[in-house]
C-alpha cells in the first residue's frame, strides 16, 4: 500500500471515509472503485482486489444504499408513524388488524413496510426525518396533529388513519364516529336499557378519570368527543339524563380500562349497559365482569367499536360498530403509492354487528 494510502488510512478518524479517497489511495478512478462495488464482474480481478483491500484498510464499507435509492427518486417503502411506542402495532387489536391490512395491500404490489415509534418528541422527529420511504401511514391516536406536522416537513405523501383534522390539506381516510357510536347507542336504546356507562378512549393526554362536559367540549381529540356525542344524541332521544351518565376517559389499555369498571361499579345504582369506545376496552370489560360473577348480557350487556377478530372469538362473542378496517388500509397503502399530489378525504361507512354481549335489560 501507498504512503498515500496510509495517510488517508490515518486521516479517517477526523472524517468519514468517501469512495472517492478509497479510489484515490488505491490508485484508480473513481468510476473503477464505484463498479467494484456495484458492477464487480466487469473490473479486473486484480483491480477488484486492490480496491477492497483499500476499503476494508480504511474502514469504507461500501457506497451507502440510501444514497442510491434517494438519487433514483423512489424506494417502494412505506412508513406507517404511530406517536405510541412501537408495542402498540403488535398489543392493540385494532392496531393488528390495520398493520394486517398494510401488509397484505404491500404485499400485492411488492413494497416494503417501515414502523416509525418513539418514546418522546424528540426521538420521534428523528426517526420520521431519517424513515427511508415514499410517504406515510399515520395512525392519527395520541400525538396524531405532532404526526401530520412532522410528516408535512417532509415533503412526502402522507394519509392520516382518522378524519378528526378539520384542515381539508391532511389527507385523511376514516369513518363517521357519530353516526357508528349513534348505531351503537340505538340498539341498546332499542332494547330497553335506560342506565348506561362509557369507557372512553383518550380526551386529552396523559389524563385518565371520570370527565366533567367542560373537559368533553374542551377535548383534544375529535374523535374521541365525536363518539360521545353520537352516543348522547341517541340516550337524549330516549329521554335519558345524559348529565347522569357516568364517562370515564381511559388510555384504551388493561390498568386503566379495570380501574374505570371498579369506580363505575362503586358509584351507586350500576348501569345495564356498557357503551365501549373501543373492542379492546370491551374484551376487557367481558373479562372483569365475568371474574365478578356479572353475566353479559343477563346481567350488563356490552356493546364495543372497532370489529376486530377477537369480538368474535370471545366469550359471549362481542356486539360491535365494524369498521372497514382492511379496506381502509388498502386505500391507505394505494394513496401513498400512488400519489398524484391531489389531497383526498374519503369517509367509510360502518355497521352495527350484533352478537351475543347485548340483550334487554334484567328484568
Amino acid at each position: 500500500m501507498s504512503a498515500e494510502a496510509s495517510e488517508d488510512i490515518l486521516d479517517r478518524t477526523t472524517k468519514p471515509v468517501r469512495l472517492a479517497d478509497v479510489a484515490k489511495a488505491a490508485g484508480v478512478s473513481h468510476g473503477t472503485a464505484s463498479n467494484v462495488f456495484s458492477h464487480p464482474e466487469i473490473v479486473r480481478e486484480e483491480v477488484r482486489e486492490r480496491v477492497k483491500a483499500t476499503a476494508e484498510a480504511m474502514g469504507y464499507a461500501g457506497p451507502d444504499p440510501k444514497g442510491r435509492l434517494l438519487r433514483a427518486g423512489k424506494v417502494n417503502a412505506i412508513g406507517v408513524a404511530t406517536a405510541e411506542p412501537l408495542s402498540y402495532f403488535f398489543d392493540d387489536p385494532f392496531a393488528r388488524v390495520m398493520m394486517a391490512g398494510i401488509s397484505q395491500a404491500c404485499d400485492a404490489t411488492g413494497a416494503g413496510i417501515s414502523l416509525v415509534s418513539a418514546a418522546n418528541n424528540e426521538q420521534l422527529a428523528w426517526n420520521i426525518q431519517s424513515a427511508l420511504v415514499d410517504g406515510f401511514i399515520v395512525f392519527c391516536i395520541e400525538g396524531g396533529s405532532r404526526l401530520v406536522e412532522l410528516a408535512r416537513e417532509r415533503k412526502l405523501p402522507f394519509v392520516a388513519l382518522d378524519l378528526d383534522s378539520e384542515e381539508g390539506s391532511v389527507a385523511a381516510i376514516g369513518i363517521d364516529n357519530v353516526a357508528g357510536a349513534s348505531l351503537a347507542a340505538r340498539h341498546l336504546t332499542d332494547l330497553g336499557h335506560r342506565r348506561f356507562a362509557v369507557l372512553a378512549l383518550p380526551f386529552a393526554d396523559d389524563r385518565t378519570g371520570f370527565v366533567s362536559p367542560e373537559q368533553v367540549r374542551t377535548a383534544l381529540y375529535a374523535g374521541t368527543r365525536d363518539r360521545l356525542t353520537g352516543y348522547f344524541n341517541e340516550l337524549s332521544r330516549v329521554g335519558v339524563d345524559t348529565s347522569s351518565v357516568p364517562v370515564y376517559e381511559t388510555a384504551n389499555d388493561a390498568a386503566s380500562t379495570r380501574a374505570a369498571l371498579e369506580a363505575i361499579f362503586a358509584a351507586g345504582e350500576p348501569p345495564t349497559a356498557i357503551l365501549a369506545m373501543s373492542d379492546r376496552m370491551a374484551l376487557i370489560a367481558l373479562e372483569w365482569l365475568a371474574a365478578r360473577n356479572l353475566k353479559v348480557p343477563k346481567d350488563v350487556s356490552v356493546v364495543g367499536f372497532d370489529g376486530v377478530p377477537e369480538a368474535a372469538a370471545c366469550e359471549p362473542p362481542l356486539t360491535t360498530i365494524a369498521q372497514p378496517i382492511a379496506e381502509m388500509a388498502r386505500l391507505a397503502v394505494k394513496a401513498i403509492l400512488e400519489n398524484d399530489g391531489s389531497t383526498s378525504r374519503q369517509q367509510l361507512p360502518v355497521e352495527l354487528t350484533v352478537r351475543a354481549s347485548s340483550a334487554p335489560p334484567p328484568g
